[in-house]
């Protein structure tokens, strides 16, 4: 027992350093010791489950027998430090940082655009050097495949493609094809024309010089290949770690603690420790077993070490397919289809084979073909060595299998395939990468030589069930059959009536699955066809119509075009306005320099706070009982209610919201206290440790539906209306109606919210990411009750916001004051990523009703709307949102008779907030399927009807605002140009004659988003004598370039180089009373403001000026010093004041317009739901661009989120309101799997903007809305595939168009044989929210 507690060194490298450590505790990830042990901050820490790769680090190790090195990426945020013995780790840091040498990687991600928040940089510059390191001249498709674990919510991917581009040698995008045409037709290459502006240069790049990276640290070598191995032991507080050296060793381990799992990549473990909660007293990690990983190649096929990683395993397949005939790899290359889509790099690179065989996941990629291919196990344990064969016995239930709990797998034999043999694997998956499959599946048959009758037939299916199963009735019916189609359909019959699924199944989706078991089944059968008319088994293959089922969906991403207007020759070179100028931060951003909330060393004595919720909908508190909390080591307090000396709740627009719950919850997830402690893994165990004792109340109400019965409202009801609606529908050729479902979508920031509250004597510094220091400042004033000037708010920057750091983070930061005044300590508070999508609300789920009368000639002479908006448990800016969704109802369209109704509804679901778009994203979506409901009933094109109904020429508003809608259309004929869009519809219409089951879909329309100014906003300057110059100004930097601009400002006003200039932090003491950061509208306001300061300064200069007009701005400054000239004034800007007055339905609650359009190409497989996005062309008014680097960074981030609103990203709650999705590996939000393969930015010449700063235009907000294009382009896919069926006109397909959604609404024979159970008549596994 003493043996088993004893604690042994740890010896690794990190950036070339040594690091001895001496008591390391097994739950310690390397995230978080590099982030707290060794102030390696660059590592940033999201998702916490290896989804996201913001924590990506490369690592190195040496192989004793080889003695060679490799270099992996992986997930510092699942390796644990305990398991890095002889390993090297180089984090972001370790490659180069401004004050020394840039690497290429992070100077060419900066210069190209690549970094906006810059949160997720430091994992992408990790995950291109590890490529690098590895491949120094890597395909598209490498590169590709290795950014593929990173995401990143700002840019849209495409510049940071672009610069990982420039370090590949490929010069066609088909290269790695074997260069024969294109894989999207031959379409002509999208390279700008040589004269146009670049955004930026590559020839200005370093070089990449592989010999001056790191190497890997000779005394680690010395170490790993002359010092014996030993048994390593790591005790910590709840658990211990040991690491054998000999199998007989393991085994006996095993033996004496046969439930103590064995961790490889901790891709299993890992997360069930972190989030389910899951303790393992002993965790037995046999890394270091060489049996592990031994290959060996025998007759029959290849005995695979269970410890080697899936990416080996890849490397070894891969080998094997190169060596052998085709007819004996079958199982080989079914294998790999599965490994190329198999979670991310990071995962594959550390995920064993033998864990992912015994995790025995239902939805398992792998496993499904490795029963299908007759694989088997050597397993050894103290009884002995045996085999075991992988098949429908194995898997027993969910996480379970045969083998006993003292069962060590060492290695898996993977056969050969013979002639007549055929294997496939098929899968699908919510995102095409990176996702856990929905349905996967493993399919063989054999055949005997020159027949086609079935001898053998094994379908194993994933993701249908608690495990892995085979559908042994319908082989064994079809077993002796010939292959043909009255097959195939006795084969459907059989599987229908096997498979089933119960109506409210875990997992839900349950039509999708049984339809997918049906058409993967298909797309097997066709596999086979062709593979036995290749053998001449038959005659003819596929027939040509039916080909389209097997062609896999293009991937190659095209570079794209960016175009823009280039500066007058007029301008001075010194003035950076309107040149595409590098984000100010990029290059500290990619260096892992700059510096976050969470990034800030603790200060002494700093106490960490985790919050404690509810875990019910609607219930009493009765008790909140913290004893057993405050007995857990590290615990110093926990904060309630009763704890706060100030305002309890926080008012909001006539409605009160309590910061902590006193005697009643209102939804799961509502903060009810708090507990502090020493450190964030003690104040979560003390956060467990609570107890909750709750009496639930009646009638929880989650879905507008449930609102509207029981008029559960936050009132007002909001309505606006012009002409008369009534007479219009008499009097229209056609009336319809239709409803249409908006879902909502969480922000998904890579930084979750953080915040640091320092009490300093009378005084409170509170260090948060908000996109609205001063609303947090009144928040923890009026919480702690002192006056406001004795809180002072700091924000550096934040890591993504997009509406969601507002409310929330002010509620959240005063719940930390009250904990750093009741403690007299500095409090430190960082969701988890679980925790902020629990917590702090998402975009408002929207149902849209309408009525609409039309003409023949497809003009809209009247439209209804209603709008129903789910709010959830508090008001936040809901009845802000529900103003919006009637202000943009009319979106591009004059339609003359109009009426809007909108209503924020109260549920029992996290309190919904502002999200980028605000409302119009979800009402303009409703009015364009109006349209599209229209064009169908005509049966004419929708864009068409989208232009016979665009406002033109003067205009009025349905609020009686007038504005000239002039570029509007011109957007929409550039639009129109740019995309070739007659040319490309009759290609799309031509491809869909030709291919049954894969529909292309192009749609293409406009927008007119309405832009507000904040009605005021300040700023500072200062001037030193050195004449460098300081700027604050009230708006906060997000990713959105506003300090950058705020730069560029001032460097034209003040006539100097931006080298001189420097953005201070925004901070309440610099700039009070600031307005939110919010709305697009962060430069025109803080530009003027800036802009107003600069000129009073330079006018006070003026007389030192024409003293000495060729002087120097450094002479003119000290000169101004001595001449007792001010060199700090203050700016303001007052903006115009927008209004709207809702009873006589009239006002100006805009300034002006911004104007886009949109052409979108989609390829849609209706077997599957899978698409791919082909091309994107968006044009844009954004003014005169003060920057357009930024500006199309903004266009295509938009765009992107609003691609994933729109078709992929889906919020899931549990019947009793619990919320299911929180984090990457439930939620997907885009990958750059998900880039348009061409996508094309254009802004629109010659546009000038009077009400805004140098006639530019807010750009932020309205073009993700444009991302819609993406399901309307899918909509008009799947139109075309249920004419193949006989189905004509309107049809519902709500939003996100998810794979799911778009097969079923395919209405393929397959779907259309699964019953269907009804409403009502069964629990459902998700809400319809």
């Amino acid at each position: 027992m003493a043996e088993e507690k004893r604690t042994d060194c740890l010896c690794f490298f990190v950036n070339g350093k040594k690091v001895v450590e001496e008591h390391v505790d097994p739950e310690t990830m390397l995230v978080s010791f590099l982030r707290e042990k060794l102030r390696l901050t660059g590592t940033k820490s999201s998702c916490g489950g290896g989804g996201c790769g913001a924590c990506t680090v490369m690592v190195s190790r040496c192989d004793p027998a080889s003695q060679t090195i490799t270099h992996f990426s992986a997930n510092a945020c699942l390796l644990p430090v305990c398991q890095l013995a002889g390993a090297a780790i180089t984090t972001v840091e370790g490659i180069g940082s401004s004050k020394t040498r840039l690497h290429p990687v992070q100077e060419r991600l900066a210069k190209a655009h690549g970094s906006q928040c810059g949160f997720c940089s430091p994992g992408m510059v990790m995950s291109m050097y590890t490529l690098l390191r590895n491949h120094p001249q890597p395909s598209m498709e490498e590169i590709r495949e290795a950014l593929g674990g990173n995401l990143c919510r700002c840019t849209g991917y495409r510049p940071i493609i672009d610069s990982c581009r420039t370090f590949s040698q490929e010069s066609k995008c088909c290269q790695g094809n074997g260069g024969v045409g294109c894989c999207l037709n031959e379409e002509e290459s999208t390279e700008p024309e040589p004269s146009a502006p670049q955004l930026f240069n590559k020839e200005d790049f370093l070089p990449l010089d592989p010999t001056q990276e790191l190497i890997f640290p000779p005394e680690l070598m010395r170490m790993v290949l002359t010092e014996p191995q030993q048994t390593q032991r790591f005790q910590g507080g709840r658990m211990s770690w040991v690491s054998p050296v000999s199998l007989e060793e393991l085994v006996l381990l095993k033996t004496h603690h046969p439930w103590a799992p064995l961790v490889l990549g901790n891709t299993t473990i890992g997360p069930e420790m972190k989030f389910k909660g899951v303790v393992h007293p002993m965790i037995i990690s046999p890394s270091r077993q060489v049996e592990f990983i031994v290959i060996v190649n025998v007759s029959a096929g290849v005995w695979v070490g269970a410890g080697l990683s899936l990416t080996q395993v890849r490397s070894v397949l891969e080998a094997r397919v190169e060596a052998l005939s085709q007819e004996k790899t079958e199982l080989y290359r079914a294998l790999l289809d599965q490994l190329r889509n198999l979670a991310a790099q990071q995962i594959r690179n550390v995920a064993s084979l033998g864990g992912n065989i015994v995790s025995a996941h239902p939805n398992s990629n792998l496993n499904p073909v490795l029963a299908a291919g007759g694989c088997r196990l050597s397993v050894v344990s103290d009884g002995g060595r045996r085999e075991v064969l992988l098949n429908q016995d194995f898997f027993t239930g969910f996480g379970k299998t045969v083998l006993k709990a003292g069962d060590i797998v060492v290695s898996v034999f993977i056969p050969e395939t013979q002639a007549g043999e055929f294997v496939r694997a098929f899968r699908q998956a919510p995102r095409k990468e990176n996702a856990l499959a929905t349905v996967a599946t493993g399919m063989r048959v054999v055949f005997g030589e020159g027949s086609t009758v079935v001898q053998d037939l094994q379908l194993y299916y994933g993701g249908v069930g608690p495990c892995t199963l085979l559908a042994s009735r319908t082989c064994q019916a079809l077993v002796g059959r010939l292959w043909g189609e009255e097959m195939l359909e006795e084969a459907y019959s059989v599987l229908l009536k096997e498979v089933v699924l119960s109506p409210g199944a875990v997992g839900g989706k349950v039509g999708f699955r049984r339809s997918l078991t049906l058409s993967l089944l298909f797309k097997f059968y066709l596999e086979v066809q062709q593979a036995l008319a290749h053998t001449n088994a038959i005659q003819h293959g596929v027939p040509e119509a039916e080909w389209s089922a097997l062609r896999p969906l293009p991937d190659c991403i095209l570079p794209g075009q960016q175009q823009f207007q280039e500066v007058l020759e007029s301008q001075s070179e010194q003035d950076p306005v309107g040149h595409p100028i590098m984000h100010r931060s990029a290059l500290a951003q990619a260096t892992g320099e700059a510096l976050y909330c969470d990034d800030m060393p603790p200060t002494e004595g700093e106490l960490f706070l985790v919050l404690v919720t509810s875990t019910r909908p609607h219930a009493s508190i009765l008790n909140v009982d913290v004893g057993a909390a405050l007995l857990v080591p590290g615990v110093v307090d926990v904060v309630t209610c009763r704890d706060i000396p100030g305002k309890k709740v926080r008012s909001v627009l006539g409605y009160e919201e309590e910061l902590l719950a006193d005697k009643e919850v209102s939804c799961v997830g509502q903060m009810v206290c708090g507990v502090l402690a020493d450190s964030r893994t003690q104040a979560k165990l003390g956060a467990a440790a609570v107890q909750i004792h709750y009496q639930d109340l009646p009638h929880p109400v989650f879905t507008v539906e449930d609102a509207m019965e029981r008029e559960s409202f936050f009132l007002p009801w909001r309505e606006i209306e012009r002409g008369d609606i009534s007479d219009a529908f008499q009097n229209s050729d056609y009336v319809h109606e239709g409803e249409f479902r908006m879902s909502g979508q969480e922000h998904f920031y890579l930084e979750t919210q953080s915040m640091v509250v320092v009490p300093v004597g009378e005084e409170f510094h509170v260090y948060l990411a908000s996109q609205a220091p001063t609303m947090a400042q009144e928040a923890v004033a009026e919480t702690l009750g002192v006056p406001a000037n004795r809180v002072t708010c700091h924000v550096k920057r934040l890591g993504g916001a997009f509406g969601g750091k507002f409310t929330k983070t002010s509620i959240l930061a005063a719940i930390t004051s009250v904990a750093a005044w009741k403690t007299g300590r500095a409090v430190r508070c960082v969701l988890e990523r679980g925790e902020d999508m629990l917590i702090t609300g998402a975009r408002h789920p929207v149902l849209g009703k309408y009525k609409v009368g039309f003409m023949k000639d497809g003009r809209i002479t009247a439209a209804d709307l209603q709008y129903y908006a789910n709010a959830g448990n508090t008001v936040d800016e809901s009845p802000l949102v529900v103003e919006k969704l009637l202000l943009h109802m009319d979106n591009a369209y004059n339609i003359p008779n109009l009426r809007g109704r909108a209503v924020a509804c109260r549920t029992n679901l996290p309190s919904n907030t502002a999200f980028r778009g605000f409302g119009m994203p979800q009402t303009a979506a409703i009015v364009e399927n109006m349209i599209t409901d229209v064009a169908m009933h005509l049966a004419r094109p929708a864009h068409q009807i989208r232009e016979v109904n665009m406002y033109n020429g003067p205009s009025l508003t349905h609020y009686k605002f007038s504005f000239n809608p002039e570029n509007l259309w011109r957007c929409w004929e550039e639009c129109k140009a740019r995309s070739g869009l007659d040319v490309r519809q009759d290609a799309v219409r031509k491809f869909n004659q030709e291919n049954r089951w894969r529909k292309r879909g192009a749609v293409k329309y406009g927008i007119a988003f309405c832009e507000a100014f904040l009605n005021q906003a300040a700023a500072l300057v200062h001037i030193y004598k050195d004449g460098s110059v300081l700027v604050s100004h009230g708006g906060t930097e997000m990713g959105q370039g506003i300090h950058t601009k705020m730069q560029q400002v001032v460097s034209r006003e003040l006539h100097i180089s931006s080298s001189k200039i420097y953005i201070s932090e925004t901070s309440t003491s610099s700039v009070p009373n600031t307005c939110p950061t919010a709305a697009s509208f962060g430069t025109d306001a803080n530009g003027m403001a800036v802009k107003d300061a600069c000129q009073k300064l330079y006018k006070r200069l003026e007389p030192i000026r024409t003293k000495n007009p060729k002087g120097s701005w450094e002479s003119w400054i000290s000169n101004a010093f001595f001449e007792k000239i001010s060199l700090s004034a203050t700016g303001y800007f007052r903006g115009p004041d927008c209004y709207m007055d809702w009873e006589k339905m009239e006002g100006q609650p805009f300034s002006y317009f911004t104007y886009g359009a949109c052409y979108c190409e989609v390829e849609l497989d209706c077997l599957t739901g899978d698409y791919r996005t082909l091309r994107t062309d968006i044009v844009v008014d954004v003014g005169q661009s003060i920057n357009p680097s930024i500006d199309i960074g903004q266009i295509e981030g938009a765009f992107l989120q609003g691609l994933g609103l729109y078709t992929l990203e889906q919020l899931s709650f549990s019947p009793g309101g619990v919320l299911y999705s929180r984090g990457p590996s439930q939620y997907k939000i885009p990958a750059i799997c998900d880039v348009p393969l061409s996508f094309n930015v254009y802004l629109l010449p010659d546009s000038h903007n009077p009400h805004a700063i140098y006639s530019s235009k807010g750009i932020g907000e309205p073009v993700l809305f444009l991302g819609s294009t993406v399901f309307y382009a899918i909509k008009d896919a799947v139109t075309a595939a249920r004419a193949e069926s006989g189905l004509m006109g309107p049809f519902p397909l709500d939003s996100p168009a998810t794979p799911e959604r778009a097969c079923l609404a395919c209405a393929t024979p397959f779907s259309q044989m699964v019953p269907v159970s009804e409403p009502g008549s069964f629990k459902p596994w998700v809400l319809k929210i």
